[in-house]
């Protein structure tokens, strides 16, 4: 099974601050920029950038708190980035393979050529 590669998702998670958020999230179940930002070495207003990131390609999903907004992974999306992961470690563990068998296939033909 192939899953198709959503860059704008992968951009998204490929930075360590968002990872981190995410993670964040995950273990309280929700959270704020601001109490996202009591727990980063980043400004309120980045985490509120990154949020942001994240809610385009659909990693989380704001609700509005008061003054503020209370953020929740989707777990669907996250599942499906999950998937893609797999899916491209598998892609390639298989080119790593073929580049193994190549190796010692052209290693092969050297110690037959030096046997005499």
């Amino acid at each position: 099974m192939s899953t198709a590669v959503d860059d704008d998702l992968w951009s998204a998670i490929g930075d360590p601050t968002r990872r981190r958020m995410v993670d964040l999230l995950l273990a309280a179940g929700d959270g704020t920029a601001t109490s996202l930002s009591e727990q980063l070495p980043v400004t309120r207003q980045a985490i509120a950038k990154h949020l942001g990131v994240l809610d385009r390609v659909g990693l989380v999903h704001a609700t509005p708190a008061g003054r503020e907004r209370r953020y929740r992974v989707d777990e669907a999306q996250l599942a499906r980035a999950v998937a893609q992961l797999a899916s491209v470690g598998q892609a390639w563990d298989a080119r790593l393979r073929r580049i193994k068998s190549l190796a010692e296939a052209i290693q092969r033909a050297k110690n037959e050529r030096a046997t005499p």
